[in-house]
């Protein structure tokens, strides 16, 4: 895959979730998708396995396509990710995020 501006791919990973408001998520794919690599939604989560400022990449406003959050999140425990959200607005129901209701729409995004 070419990459624009000589940008890694998981920089622009960043880029993309630093976008996310609070009380919104993204799934794994819909990032891909927006940066033009819509089967790399595995690399999109090694990306934020590996999340180098979480204060700022706020890694935890993305989730699976089931609105399943990590069962290992990486910045603080297990139910770390789900505190973060609840704590930004976001429910749950049978331990999912309410997609309809919280996903970002990814057309609000340009392509990076």
């Amino acid at each position: 895959m070419k990459q624009k501006n000589n940008t890694s791919f998981f920089a622009r990973v960043y880029d993309v979730v630093k976008n996310i408001p609070a009380g919104k998520v993204m799934t794994y794919g819909q990032i891909a998708k927006v940066l033009g690599a819509p089967r790399f939604s595995q690399i999109v989560g090694f990306a934020l396995h590996q999340n180098p400022d979480p204060k700022h990449i706020p890694c935890h406003r993305v989730v699976n396509r089931y609105g399943e959050i990590s069962s290992a999140f990486a910045f603080g425990g297990a139910n770390q990710q789900r505190k973060l959200l609840e704590a930004e607005g976001v429910t749950f129901e049978n331990d999912r995020v309410d997609l309809s209701k919280f996903q970002l729409n990814t057309l609000d995004f340009i392509k990076y």
